[in-house]
């Protein structure tokens, strides 16, 4: 049945509004000038807790969301933002990230070598400490060497924190770094509230650091030392596996406290350093490693492959590094480090 007649005008025809209203689309987006920056300190569930104001009396710690307009581009811990919304760090106040800024480094890593999609662990870090325990449980060199590739190709300086020197030598394992002139620093548990905590201190000052190690090394009790005013949950290592318990579940942050002796408003009392205390793993995959960029952390074998042939693995025969440390421009002490770390990233643990 017809609802209008032959010569039905506009008028005659009722006009529903839209389900999401009568507001035309734009694709220009707010600048947003007037968005305050901020650090991310941790991630949960979709809420980021941020630093605004940082190094000031106004410092204050502020939850927010990811803007849509954002999509999908991932806000993780150490990122700088662009915040507005609320600001004022109230209980029950939800700001806006609407800004992510340019990273100075991301560290990066995969589940196991064979998952194609990279997880962020941090960004803008300065360092990667790796944590190793010297006994209970033992150590895995093949996962300090792969840690260490993922931080030549973040552009990281690598620092090897080795724990729990009381039950085990460190020297057995320092001397298979010694060639790479790796910083390191060596803790024992009976000394964590006194001198062994403020030796780790000196490394970090001023810096940004990520800590990473697997489950079990004493990560987290070294980071309670080194920051008192934080204490995150332990755990124990397992007497049958010989494997350490998750217990730290996200990402955080945390500043380290002002040297002894530093004056107040001083640049060492406002930026004394960064922890980033990150869970613990199992495996740390490799698979979006380019090996080219590995190659860079060893300055004196970079200028080397300029002969080597096109996509040299730096390993096969017709390598150029091989001429290049017998005329004496690096030791081959360098040059077998330099492979046992990109051999790493196609043997898997325990080869």
């Amino acid at each position: 049945m017809r609802r209008y007649g032959k010569d039905a005008d506009e008028d005659d025809i009722r006009n529903r509004p839209a389900r999401r209203g009568s507001r035309p689309r734009t694709r220009i987006r707010p600048k947003h000038e007037d968005a305050a920056e901020a650090m991310i300190l941790t991630v949960d569930r979709g809420r980021l807790t941020c630093l605004v104001d940082q190094g000031t009396k106004k410092e204050r710690e502020v939850v927010a969301m990811k803007a849509r307009e954002l999509g999908r581009k991932g806000v993780v811990v150490g990122d700088t933002v662009g915040l507005v919304g609320d600001l004022s760090g109230e209980p029950d106040t939800l700001a806006r990230i609407v800004r992510v800024a340019e990273r100075t480094s991301v560290l990066r890593r995969t589940a196991d070598d064979d998952d194609p999609y990279e997880r962020i662990v941090v960004a803008n870090a300065e360092q990667l400490a790796i944590v190793t325990a010297l006994a209970d449980p033992e150590p895995r060199p093949r996962l300090i060497d792969r840690c260490l590739v993922a931080a030549y190709d973040a552009g990281m300086e690598p620092l090897l924190v080795l724990t729990k020197s009381d039950l085990a030598p460190a020297e057995p394992l320092l001397e298979s770094y010694a060639p790479l002139g790796i910083s390191y620093v060596v803790t024992r548990r009976d000394e964590l509230e006194t001198a062994g905590a403020e030796a780790v201190r000196e490394h970090l000052r001023g810096r940004s650091t990520v800590f990473i190690g697997h489950s079990g090394v004493g990560k987290t009790t070294l980071v309670n030392a080194l920051v008192p005013e934080q204490q995150r949950t332990t755990g124990h290592v397992n007497a049958v596996t010989g494997r350490g318990r998750h217990t730290t579940v996200s990402a955080l942050a945390l500043r380290l406290p002002p040297p002894p002796g530093a004056k107040p408003g001083s640049r060492k009392a406002l930026d004394p350093g960064w922890v980033i205390d990150t869970p613990g793993f199992r495996s740390f995959g490799l698979s979006h490693i380019d090996p080219s960029r590995v190659i860079l952390a060893f300055p004196d074998l970079e200028p080397g492959t300029v002969d080597c042939p096109r996509a040299c693995s730096h390993d096969e025969q017709d390598c150029a590094l091989d001429a290049w440390v017998a005329d004496g421009h690096a030791e081959p002490a360098r040059l077998y480090s330099l492979r046992r770390l990109l051999a790493s990233r196609e043997a898997r643990e325990g080869d």
